[in-house]
């Protein structure tokens, strides 16, 4: 068996019990990010940004382009499904609104 101070082990056991509030702090962030509620084509806010969950539907929209869908959006969040102009909900990936920005590069 090796030879550990007690020093050492009260040290290595603090640092552990410090940097657990951190990781419980990320998993929690992480599984409240997962269930976001899907955003509703009625919200208002979705409203007024003309969000539809189906691109194709934004066709007679003045600022939508063939292509611009939320997956390829510079404010898509794919880890939730989420998008940073409505960060309560999630939205479709192949959704649309009219703040669409092409993501770089």
């Amino acid at each position: 068996m090796s030879q550990m101070s007690r020093r050492s082990l009260l040290k290595k056991g603090l640092f552990g019990l410090a940097a657990l509030p951190l990781g419980m702090g990320a998993l929690t962030s992480k599984s409240f990010a997962a269930a976001l509620p899907a955003l509703s084509e009625d919200a208002p806010q979705a409203k007024a940004l003309n969000y539809v969950k189906s691109a194709a539907d934004a066709s007679g929209h003045a600022k939508y382009q063939a292509g611009q869908e939320c997956d390829n959006c510079m404010f898509w969040k794919p880890a939730n499904n989420g998008c940073a102009l409505f960060p309560q909900n999630s939205v479709e990936p192949k959704g649309w609104c009219q703040s669409y920005v092409k993501k770089p590069g």
